[in-house]
């Protein structure tokens, strides 16, 4: 049963991450748009997209939040691994699950914040007045969510840890 919902999951987290790579593909035709239109005058078009600065911001923060449970699951996260490499299997299997265990804190607290703090802005009615007029939420949605998956994904972890052999982790290894 485990191994199916991992399966749908990972699913998921891939489906996520793809979606990431087309709002990449967007923030790049948005900045290629800008640039040509500030260059090139095209009678009728304006000089620049005079919102391609602030949209991209969001595009790339929303790129990361696709893509980052996918990262996690691959084991493409920053990692430093030299003193778990160094240190007794044992050892370093245990210092895993605390890792783990840090992480999984972490991500709870940030999806509790983040849901607290996107329903504030909703609940509040905030904008952001840039270039655009947008509901302050509309940024902060995404981030409990995110954590959520996050969340999701360190317990998966931890599970693929338990039934694992007895030592540090293989992926993102830097230490050959």
């Amino acid at each position: 049963m485990t191994g199916r919902v991992s399966h749908a999951f990972g699913k998921l987290l891939a489906a996520l991450a793809l979606g990431g790579c087309a709002v990449m593909f967007a923030m790049m035709l948005v900045i290629v748009a800008d640039v040509a239109l500030r260059n090139i005058a095209v009678p009728g078009l304006p000089r620049g997209l005079a919102w391609s600065n602030e949209v991209s911001e969001l595009m790339l923060y929303l790129t990361t939040t696709l893509v980052a449970p996918w990262l996690l699951r691959q084991g493409h996260h920053i990692r430093v691994d030299i003193v778990l490499t160094a240190l007794p299997p044992r050892l370093a299997w245990t210092l895993e699950w605390v890792g783990d265990a840090v992480g999984l804190a972490c991500c709870l607290f940030m999806a509790w914040y983040g849901t607290r703090a996107a329903l504030a802005s909703w609940r509040d009615g905030a904008v952001s007045i840039k270039t655009l007029v947008t509901p302050e939420w509309w940024s902060l949605a995404p981030l409990p969510i995110v954590f959520i998956l996050l969340s999701v994904e360190m317990l998966f972890r931890m599970k693929r840890l338990h039934d694992g052999p007895r030592g540090p982790r293989n992926d993102a290894v830097s230490a050959a």
